[in-house]
């Protein structure tokens, strides 16, 4: 899928499709940067708690070399953010 057909897909292939094009270092900037926003919500917050363990489990699997399952296991949970 390019992006200008992107508008007619569902927001989570759109996520999946932008996840693909990203280098290993623009998906762990993106994800460091969701981190710092989401420490700036309520710490009690279960939005934020739970975000977070998305984002670190995320940040965990940029960071060691992964299988095919982990792989998939991080192109869902990134498709889920949103960001």
């Amino acid at each position: 899928m390019d992006p200008e057909h992107a508008g007619s897909a569902p927001e989570s292939a759109k996520q999946g499709w932008r996840w693909k094009q990203m280098g290993n270092e623009e998906k762990t900037a993106a994800v460091e940067e969701e981190i710092k926003r989401v420490h700036q919500l309520p710490p009690k917050s279960s939005y934020a708690c739970h975000r977070l363990r998305v984002l670190t489990k995320i940040h965990q699997l940029l960071s060691i070399q992964r299988t095919t399952s982990q792989e998939k296991e991080l192109e869902l949970l990134f498709s889920g953010l949103h960001i």
